[in-house]
């Protein structure tokens, strides 16, 4: 049989005049993404490709909660580039080799992909853009991630911001993220396809299905992150500032795992929001400063990566933690006698997500109260939430725990009836996920230590029994807190 004129020399059955392989990692989505438009742009046909390789995600492998929402997203944006007339080419392997067996089967001479900006991530980039371009293949990468660029944005002494104020302002100030890129509405397909997996066969989904609580609270997808953009900036967002403090209401953007895995891109939020009728509002402006927050995390893992595992203040170092597996697993199960700590901790479980505040209370009392590493906390947090985010997580948990940039000072330490009192008065966010406390009367709801027998009794509630007793009292456990802190003061 006579071979095609291609194949007869050396050609490839794929093959065909510039075709641009884009590399999807975190950026699942079709709407403001650079490498897709780019790729477009080009000429010639675009092959869409993801590359699972869990042996390169380093100290922090996917937990959980993120791989049954990559799962998800992953469906999602595959349908997505089907509706393209377009395909979704999934594979498993190391990403370099991965690249190159595609490159060898499509004749692609050019592989397109957005930036990712932790540590490990950065070195391997940094190492395939530079194998190939010696092979002669075009290598690109755009920001489709962040508002600003952590390589590119500096102080006036030329060095790494650490306090967010002066960061924020003068990021607002000075940088221009640009207008959202409209959605990709065409993707040239190539002659024919590369063979590819299914999402299945990944195997991101739990096999014990533990996830019902996650998939009744969540909708993974570009278009399930576009629902929470439009129900927040066409009306939440004006008492966002009031109203973002209190669990019990729906009053947050909830767009943190959207934003994570690359649903919908910083920039698209941050456009839906000076858009909105209410972009004027304190509420608006708010969380234009949260989105900056966000910023500020990611510039500072990339400027300091060794905080995912130590502190930030060297001093920290030092300092007198305590080992308790036993209060530790109390913690992780809702299970500390204290009502709003065991509420965000069962929150957590049951739908992958916390309340920010109550991540501020919860984290507090692991490491103050417990004086237990803020690491044990944010390696708990890798492994429940579905926005797990490594900038973000290091960023909160070094905050929380005084050891990291612009940190809240050690000595703040969260009392959690207070806080709950303050932001859940009648105990709504407590009978919700603590529902034997449910019929207490509000006022117990945080601290049921207080009401007498007759009205524990009404309430079915027995201490010690069908509800734990505190683990550690609050006043104590402060004072302890606070004495730890004085043996590393001044270091």
């Amino acid at each position: 049989m006579r071979l095609p004129p291609r194949l007869a020399h050396g050609g490839n059955p794929l093959a065909s005049n510039h075709i641009t392989l884009v590399w999807l990692r975190r950026d699942l989505r079709l709407e403001d993404q650079p490498a897709l438009h780019a790729a477009a742009a080009r000429g010639g046909a675009v092959v869409p490709v993801y590359i699972h390789a869990p042996g390169e995600e380093g100290a922090w492998p996917q937990g959980g909660a993120s791989r049954w929402w990559l799962h998800h997203s992953l469906e999602a944006l595959a349908a997505d580039l089907e509706a393209l007339g377009s395909r979704l080419v999934i594979r498993t392997g190391p990403s370099s080799a991965t690249l190159d067996a595609l490159i060898n089967e499509t004749g692609a001479d050019a592989v397109y992909w957005n930036r990712l900006y932790e540590p490990e991530a950065i070195a391997r980039d940094k190492g395939i853009k530079a194998a190939l371009s010696k092979r002669g293949i075009e290598a690109r990468s755009f920001n489709g991630s962040l508002l600003v660029e952590p390589p590119e944005f500096f102080n006036k002494q030329g060095g790494a911001w650490k306090v967010f104020t002066p960061f924020f302002k003068a990021a607002a100030r000075d940088i221009d993220p640009g207008t959202p890129l409209p959605r990709v509405e065409r993707l040239p397909a190539p002659a024919a396809w590369p063979a590819g997996e299914s999402v299945a066969s990944l195997g991101l989904l739990p096999r014990i299905d533990w996830a019902g609580g996650m998939r009744a609270a969540w909708r993974p997808g570009e278009a399930g992150a576009q629902k929470q953009l439009d129900r927040f900036a066409d009306g939440c967002v004006e008492a966002y500032k009031r109203d973002r403090d209190k669990p019990q209401l729906v009053a947050t953007s909830r767009l943190s795992p959207h934003l994570h895995f690359g649903e919908i891109s910083p920039r698209s939020a941050l456009a839906a929001v000076q858009e909105s009728p209410y972009a004027e509002s304190s509420g608006a402006q708010h969380f234009i400063s949260e989105m900056y927050w966000r910023e500020f995390a990611h510039y500072l893992l990339y400027h300091f990566p060794e905080t995912t595992v130590s502190p930030l203040r060297p001093e920290f170092e030092a300092f007198p933690w305590h080992d308790d597996p036993e209060a530790q697993r109390a913690w992780q199960r809702g299970r500390t006698g204290y009502p709003l700590v065991d509420a965000g901790m069962r929150e957590l479980w049951e739908t992958g997500w916390m309340h920010n505040r109550v991540r501020m209370v919860v984290a507090s009392f692991l490491v103050k109260h417990l004086l237990i590493p803020w690491q044990q906390g944010a390696a708990w947090f890798w492994v429940a939430l579905v926005d797990a985010d490594l900038a973000n997580n290091t960023l909160g948990w070094q905050w929380t725990a005084g050891c990291g940039a612009d940190a809240a000072p050690y000595f703040r330490v969260f009392n959690p009836v207070l806080q709950g009192q303050k932001f859940d008065p009648e105990g709504e966010y407590i009978a919700r996920y603590v529902p034997e406390l449910a019929a207490l009367p509000a006022k117990y709801r945080h601290e049921p230590w207080l009401a007498d027998e007759i009205t524990l009794r009404a309430a079915g509630v027995a201490l010690g029994e069908t509800y734990p007793h505190r683990i550690v009292e609050h006043g104590e456990a402060r004072d302890a807190a606070l004495a730890a802190y004085q043996a590393i003061k001044g270091r």
